[in-house]
């Protein structure tokens, strides 16, 4: 699994490198927009004076008590806030995300269908993987909701069977809280996983819809673990990119105002780079894709559609000379 995870991040910045003037200009200023308003987005969602995130906490801590949650326990507080501030940044970043990403992420993927790589893609190529990409990022998002419904209602089953047996001990809350939490977090990873490569697929293949999401799911059958391996180092460098916006822009803004213009400076810079890494997440779950469609020693493998048309034919002469 390492091997071939190490395979497709190698082919994957090889890529980037071999367009690097195209992704780190074109593509990455189309995604510049969506980088600067998720940011943002984020930094007003952790700012305890905003107006909509109070509410949504209230509200999902509301359904979490009816729904039977222990209350006190720590874990499910922290996941209602990070439930909460996700919400309230989705909905502040909305119109960039399924206007400016997605156009990034088609300017990507068409690059990548190119068989002349060092011909950028035209317009109108670019403008004919819209639609699909916005169909699967509709399709994702109801997916995403229901991966989270899932979860919650896992969740509430279990601690109403906990609470029904009567184990109400502080010690066996935090161990389910817990649990909870791992459970919550693969799935969601494994749906984020699938809706990435959904939306590659749909690229890829010119047509989106719950079609690409259902591709996708019987795509990485039986390879979870190597796209949660290649979605790991991206996701985990955005988030520590996320990190130094808010140590070095949002902290250094509200402890000196007056030095807004190098702080705006530093913000952008932080953005692109932000850009940059989102056009390698593309990159990497278009390079998983390729990868397996055509095999990643080099040799076409044989898929089940092909496999079907595969039939063993004899000469006639053959035939003509048995007894």
């Amino acid at each position: 699994m390492e091997k071939v995870s190490a395979k497709i991040l190698r082919k994957s910045i090889h890529s980037f490198l071999q367009n690097y003037h195209f992704f780190t200009s074109t593509a990455v200023f189309l995604a510049f927009p969506f980088s600067v308003s998720i940011l943002l987005s984020q930094a007003l969602a952790s700012d305890p004076s905003s107006s909509i995130l109070p509410q949504i906490y209230t509200r999902l801590k509301a359904l979490f008590d009816a729904a039977g949650f222990p209350s006190s326990s720590q874990l499910f507080t922290i996941l209602n806030l990070k439930v909460s501030q996700t919400i309230t940044s989705s909905i502040f970043s909305l119109p960039f995300t399924l206007t400016f990403l997605l156009f990034a992420k088609a300017c990507t993927i068409q690059a990548l269908k190119n068989h002349k790589p060092s011909l950028p893609p035209s317009f109108t190529s670019i403008i004919s993987l819209y639609k699909p990409l916005l169909q699967t990022y509709i399709c994702n998002f109801f997916l995403i909701v229901s991966a989270n419904a899932t979860a919650f209602c896992l969740m509430f089953l279990v601690f109403s069977c906990i609470e029904g047996l009567g184990y109400n001990s502080s010690t066996c809350i935090f161990f389910m809280s817990a649990c909870g939490a791992v459970l919550f977090s693969v799935i969601l990873a494994n749906a984020l996983v699938i809706c990435n490569m959904a939306i590659a697929l749909s690229g890829m293949e010119g047509h989106g819809g719950y079609l690409a999401i259902l591709k996708a799911c019987v795509f990485i059958k039986e390879k979870t673990s190597i796209a949660l391996f290649l979605a790991l180092p991206v996701n985990l460098a955005l988030a520590a990119i996320e990190a130094l916006f808010h140590f070095r822009v949002v902290r250094t803004y509200h402890m000196a105002g007056k030095e807004w213009p190098c702080v705006a400076l530093e913000g952008i810079f932080i953005a692109y780079l932000y850009s940059i890494f989102i056009i390698l997440d593309t990159i990497v779950s278009c390079m998983f894709y390729k990868s397996f469609k055509t095999g990643i020693t080099g040799s076409s493998w044989i898929h089940l559609e092909d496999k079907l048309l595969l039939r063993i034919e004899f000469p006639e002469d053959n035939f003509e000379q048995l007894p």
